[in-house]
């Protein structure tokens, strides 16, 4: 039986170091990279940086009158919202999928106060770049975030709020101590395909792989390759240092408009676990508690729970959050 098993693992290391081997350098901008839609930029001037903020604008054959943004999360772009948007395109949506400054294809600036106002405030620009009065706006995980902030500063633009898995949902603050943006980058630089794929597996995919995953994975991977990765993990630390320190969970109580929560309940995904004391770990991430939490917050809105999914509903069970995102947008 010991036999067998050292086979079994030394072929699942093999199987493993030919998946990592086939991924790809990339660099700081995703330039040979080929997103799944046309890719558009634009192009403005931010706290002393010329910057240029990558967005996709997918145009329906038949309008419906309606458009949806699509909001990315932190280890994310725009690319892994390409199943979700041409659904909602042949449903009559036009679709505007954004890169945030400091993710994708858009600008990584050295020099930059990152603060979730001030990414509504870029996103608001390319809606109103393309004359978009109003939208309905999904955002994933940090894009629950920072469409959360967009909300709160112009409910005027907001048709309906759609929040995946958001992160947010709670203070981080009150649990993990805090990390330098220094530090945060020494650990950054640390990442791998293989630590990036064990971290998904831990909190997205609970421990079950599927090559469906692999697209995704590939292209945060595929930077730690590159000679830019410094670049890149540098903008990642001056966001995750956003996130900790800017908290949106207080302010969910001042949101009109209608809103979904599509919550996986499996999901335990909380910025700062690791550093937070070992008795308080446990706490963190709830999610089959903080969608109910932020559901009574959150006056009016509708809160549909996934039963063991993990943070990424729209690619771990498709199926299941379309037909509940159809069926709060149409």
């Amino acid at each position: 039986m010991k036999y067998f098993k050292n086979i079994l693992t030394a072929l699942l290391l093999m199987l493993s170091g030919m998946l990592f081997s086939q991924i790809k350098p990339l660099d700081a901008e995703l330039t040979n990279y080929q997103y799944p839609f046309e890719v558009h930029f634009l192009k403005f001037r931010s706290q002393n940086n010329d910057l240029k903020m990558a967005y996709m604008d997918v145009k329906p054959k038949n309008s419906n009158g309606k458009t949806i943004m699509l909001l990315h999360g932190k280890n994310f772009n725009g690319a892994y919202w390409e199943k979700t948007a041409k659904a909602l395109s042949d449903k009559g949506f036009r679709v505007i999928i954004t890169d945030q400054i400091g993710f994708g294809k858009s600008s990584k600036p050295q020099h930059y106060q990152f603060s979730f106002s001030q990414l509504a405030e870029n996103t608001k620009a390319i809606l109103d770049q393309l004359n978009i009065d109003k939208t309905i706006v999904l955002g994933h995980s940090m894009g629950g975030m920072v469409a959360t902030r967009f909300t709160l500063l112009y409910p005027e633009r907001v048709e309906k709020l759609v929040l995946e898995n958001p992160i947010g949902l709670e203070d981080y603050k009150t649990f993990a101590s805090y990390q330098t943006i220094d530090q945060a980058y020494q650990s950054e630089l640390k990442n791998t395909a293989e630590s990036y794929k064990n971290y998904q597996l831990k909190f997205y995919y609970d421990n079950k792989w599927k090559p469906e995953y692999q697209p995704w994975l590939d292209l945060i991977a595929g930077w730690t390759l590159h000679p830019d990765y410094p670049k890149v993990a540098w903008n990642a630390a001056l966001t995750s240092d956003m996130i900790y320190n800017q908290p949106v969970c207080y302010e969910f109580k001042n949101i009109k408009v209608p809103t979904l929560l599509i919550i996986g309940t499996r999901d335990r995904t909380a910025i700062g676990k690791d550093r937070a004391p070992k008795e308080l770990q446990p706490k963190m991430g709830q999610y089959q508690l903080l969608g109910k939490k932020t559901q009574q917050e959150i006056k009016g809105s509708k809160l549909v729970e996934l039963e063991s999914v993990g943070h990424l509903p729209h690619i771990e069970v498709y199926d299941q959050f379309w037909n509940v995102l159809y069926d709060f947008i149409r």
